[in-house]
């Protein structure tokens, strides 16, 4: 007589490529949370920065009409709807003008 084997239908054995593939997936997806928790933890460190010192007022000459305000580590440059760069020191006084063409 012959032994018979039945093999059940329910849980066929996985192919090896497909135990293979759900390696990479599981590995691309722990790689992947641990990226944007890194991600999110050096945005939360770093974007916090220091503040802006801001000085109370400016001396601006009378007839100056702002168009921009930029900060730079020494000085604040003003520039003017007439076509004049006024520079003032980190306190707000009045340093120089210049003419832009």
């Amino acid at each position: 007589m012959a032994k018979v084997t039945i093999v059940s239908d329910m849980n066929p054995p996985e192919p090896p490529n497909l135990r293979f593939l759900r390696l990479l997936v599981t590995i691309l997806t722990a790689v992947m949370i641990a990226g944007l928790i890194t991600v999110v933890a050096l945005l939360v460190t770093r974007l916090p920065g220091a503040t802006v010192q801001v000085p109370e007022a400016l001396d601006m000459p009378g007839d100056a009409s702002i168009l921009a305000v930029t900060q730079a580590p020494g000085f604040w440059l003003v520039t003017t709807t007439d076509g004049r760069a006024l520079l003032f020191g980190p306190d707000g006084s009045f340093r120089r003008e210049i003419a832009i063409e």
